[in-house]
């Protein structure tokens, strides 16, 4: 089922390409342990060069990433939106070019996704609707055939290890093959098209006589044919002989081939079949390029020479069999500067030509030209005088072309600042993508928790490796902070060892140089006492954050690893930049510990049971950025009632938990000393202006009566709350409300009175519960009474749990939460 499975892939990824206009196409799927998407085929674009994009976690911010994620189609028309929208993406591939990236799917079910790029000049329009819906069925037709070869018992794995089916683009001919099969006992000829095109002749207007073809040859070519054909017939061997066509400049050459056919019988002793080559206008082409005294060639879509004329061979000082097969940047050490590299790069995503000059040493100055399409790039090389001022130029310029690089900061005829002549290996796409890529979510981790996922998120499908864990510096001994992987005692023995320790985990610690085994022998030899829990291989990463060790980083693979010289440097490169986030997020954490702590003890740890009253009442801290605001409720019990407060300062800091605290007590001491409602919150006002801390605040405040079913209820700027009666019926309380505190020292709060039925819950919340980013809050208000009104609960703590189900699965929410529900003689409620 392989071929059929490949067969698939094949259709799928040439299809989108032609559908699409594009000149690249390439489908990802999801990998064995559904951490990455690979890539499993492509069209028009070698895998080499999409570098770092081989293998892509599913949670990157990069297109194909997030359409897989979402299941939706990501179309970015050019440069200038995939900037605004991906600008990971487009940092590291700064070039003019368009993508859409849709996934594949079978049901709800996702599988991987497609992507197809285009040359995309600034102002582009990108794909048009009809040309997006073809791409999507392409994709839902592709996604269904897996998923039918899977339940055929065709299922296949996709890792780091998987080599990807490389398509070229579709491609006019360079040679010409014509088909025939000729009896040459009758002269009975028998032709394709193909043939009678080469021969000049309209395929309709062939009378299949021999003769006829024969009249289009040179005449020293016509009798001499059918003697070396009947000769090779009789003798049994192979026919190949050159032959003049009569053109309308002259003749040229054409090569034909033909053979016996392997059967039995009198009558295939006459039988010849086979064809005629013509390559001339190659050859003519070939002839021409090699007269011109500018170097040419020809590189593949990864880079590396098909063709070069003897004069590239003069200009470049490497000879023609030395370049074919390799990449020029590889070959010649002065070309080995990435931003070359870059070159051939821009002109392939973007399809538009690209000019730079460059330096031969010690003083010979060459202009390269790259002219690409979707099969390559044809390239030239001409001398030239050195760029003016040349004192400014160390590195490549542009002198002209197309395509831009926002990364570049040069435009046409503008020199481009280089790196010094002494210089390491250069970094290749791969290696700044990692870089850029771990480094932006790093950015946007918080926590020490959020922090690990990343790392392990992004670390382990990069480079293939099936075990990470952190280990972390506390008390001069190293202690698991984070691990992820099949086996669960990975490294157990690092666990409390001290740093002085003579072990792997500890060394690369302090002597802050990172150490890779890659086998188990190695291991073996250098401590054979360790247990290696079936792991084949690592790699000690020692994180370390402004000169001070931090902790260990060791990745494990489950098979022998090699890693390479590229693998080792981005590995270094981004241990630092792990150092640096885990640091960060440590010295957070334990701020947020003590601003947690405080918020905690400011909120009340138990609320009172009163006769006929029964409440229950939760806290949420947002789940992004700072986990702590000024989100409160409490209950008050009063000589005439009890009073039910829910309050809101604004910000989420530690000043907002201390104002809660100080708006709290004031409430409290303002309701048991008997005030009304509207004195309540007046005073707490007051207070609050009177102290200066630059917050607002807002606040529902209600004061039940026992035994006579009535409320009095006072707002402050505050969410209205919900009333549910004993039928189920839910409303909005509509109250009358004053500004917020902390406003005006003098303004007032108009009391509503409310009526309260037997068995009926009272609801007050924070805007975190009803407010969402882009939405109107009306329509989160509605939504929470339809659900206060439809929930089935037998208790109010299985209320309360139910109305904040999706408030706590939400990932990313940025406000904090407080919840006080009231139930008056709970006894009355029941399950709807």
């Amino acid at each position: 089922m392989r071929a059929e499975h490949e067969d698939a892939l094949v259709a799928a990824v040439v299809k989108a390409v032609r559908e699409t206009g594009g000149h690249v196409g390439s489908v990802f799927l999801r990998s064995r342990d559904n951490r990455s998407i690979v890539l499993a085929a492509t069209c028009g674009a070698s895998p080499a060069l999409l570098g770092g994009w081989r293998l892509v976690p599913v949670n990157s911010p990069i297109p194909v990433a997030a359409a897989y994620r979402s299941g939706r189609t990501v179309h970015l028309a050019d440069a200038d939106e995939t900037m605004r929208r991906y600008p990971q993406l487009a940092m590291a591939l700064p070039y003019a070019f368009g993508s859409a990236s849709v996934p594949v799917r079978a049901g709800r079910e996702s599988l991987g996704a497609m992507a197809v790029v285009w040359s995309a000049p600034p102002g582009h329009s990108g794909l048009s609707r009809v040309q997006l819906r073809h791409l999507r069925a392409i994709a839902n037709r592709l996604g269904a055939a897996l998923a039918d070869l899977r339940a055929r018992g065709g299922a296949f794995d996709y890792d780091a290890a998987t080599v990807p089916i490389e398509v070229p683009a579709p491609t006019a001919p360079a040679v010409r093959v014509g088909l025939f099969d000729w009896r040459l006992d009758t002269g009975v000829v028998v032709a394709d098209d193909e043939l009678c095109a080469i021969f000049g002749l309209a395929p309709g207007a062939f009378d299949g006589r021999a003769d006829t073809l024969a009249s289009r040859l040179h005449p020293g070519d016509r009798v001499s044919l059918r003697a070396t054909a009947r000769a090779a017939v009789a003798d049994g061997r192979v026919l190949a002989r050159r032959l003049r066509i009569r053109a309308a400049d002259g003749y040229r050459t054409v090569e034909l081939w033909g053979r016996v056919p392997e059967a039995t019988g009198e009558e295939l002793r006459n039988h010849l079949v086979g064809c005629v080559l013509d390559a001339a206008a190659g050859a003519a082409a070939v002839t021409a390029v090699e007269r011109l005294r500018d170097g040419l060639f020809s590189l593949a879509p990864d880079g590396r020479v098909t063709y070069a004329n003897r004069s590239l061979e003069r200009l470049l000082g490497a000879g023609v069999r030395e370049l074919l097969g390799r990449r020029l940047w590889e070959v010649l050490p002065w070309l080995s500067d990435p931003a070359y590299e870059d070159r051939h790069r821009a002109a392939l995503f973007s399809q538009q030509p690209t000019t730079f000059l460059v330096c031969r040493p010690p003083d010979q100055w060459l202009a390269f030209s790259l002219h690409p399409d979707a099969n390559g790039v044809t390239g030239r090389v001409a001398p030239s005088g050195p760029p003016h001022p040349p004192s400014e130029v160390s590195g490549p310029t542009v002198e002209s072309g197309e395509s831009s690089t926002a990364s570049s900061g040069s435009g046409p005829g503008h020199p481009t600042p280089g790196p010094p002549t002494a210089r390491a290996a250069p970094a290749r796409l791969g290696a700044i993508y990692r870089v850029l890529q771990l480094g932006s979510a790093l950015t946007e981790a918080v926590t020490t928790e959020e922090v690990c996922n990343v790392v392990g998120d992004q670390l382990l499908p990069a480079f293939g490796g099936q075990h990470l864990a952190i280990y972390v510096i506390d008390e001069r001994r190293l202690h698991l902070l984070f691990h992820t992987g099949h086996h669960d005692r990975f490294l157990h023995w690092l666990e409390g060892k001290p740093l002085d320790t003579p072990l792997p985990g500890t060394e690369a610690l302090t002597s802050g140089v990172p150490l890779f085994i890659e086998s188990r022998q190695d291991l073996a030899d250098a401590r054979p006492a360790l247990s290696t829990e079936g792991v084949g291989a690592w790699a000690y990463l020692p994180l370390i954050a402004s000169n001070r060790p931090v902790g260990t980083c060791i990745l494990g693979f489950d098979e022998i690893h090699h890693f390479t010289t590229k693998d080792r440097g981005i590995l270094t490169a981004l241990s630092g930049l792990i150092a640096q986030a885990l640091e960060r997020a440590r010295l957070y954490d334990a701020k947020s510990a003590l601003a947690h702590g405080l918020q905690n003890a400011l909120l009340p740890h138990r609320l009172p049971v009163l006769p006929g009253i029964r409440t229950t009442g939760r806290y949420l801290p947002g789940t992004s950025g700072m986990d702590i605001g000024g989100d409160w409720y409490d209950v008050i019990p009063t000589e005439d009632g009890v009073a039910l407060v829910v309050g809101d300062v604004e910000g989420h800091s530690v000043a907002a938990a201390g104002t809660m605290g100080q708006l709290r007590s004031a409430v409290r001491a303002f309701a048991t000393a008997g005030h009304r409602p509207s004195a309540v919150l007046a005073g707490t006002n007051r207070l609050l202006v009177d102290l200066g801390p630059g917050l607002l605040a807002s606040c529902c405040y209600i004061r039940i009566e026992p035994g006579s079913d009535h409320a009095y209820a006072v707002r402050a700027g505050h969410c209205p709350p919900l009333l549910r009666r004993p039928d189920g019926s839910t409303d909005v309380l509509e109250l009358a409300g004053g500004p917020l505190l902390g406003v005006d020292r003098t303004s007032t709060y108009p009391e509503t009175r409310l009526d309260l039925p037997r068995g009926s819950v009272l609801a007050l919340y924070t805007d975190g519960l009803v407010e969402e980013r882009g939405s109107d809050i009306d329509l989160g208000i509605d939504d929470l009474r339809a659900s206060l009104a439809h929930a089935r609960a037998g208790s109010l703590d299985e209320l309360a749990d139910q109305l904040l189900r999706k408030a706590r699965r939400s990932p990313h929410r940025s406000d904090d939460i407080a919840l006080l529900l009231t139930g008056y003689h709970p006894e009355q409620i029941r399950p709807r």
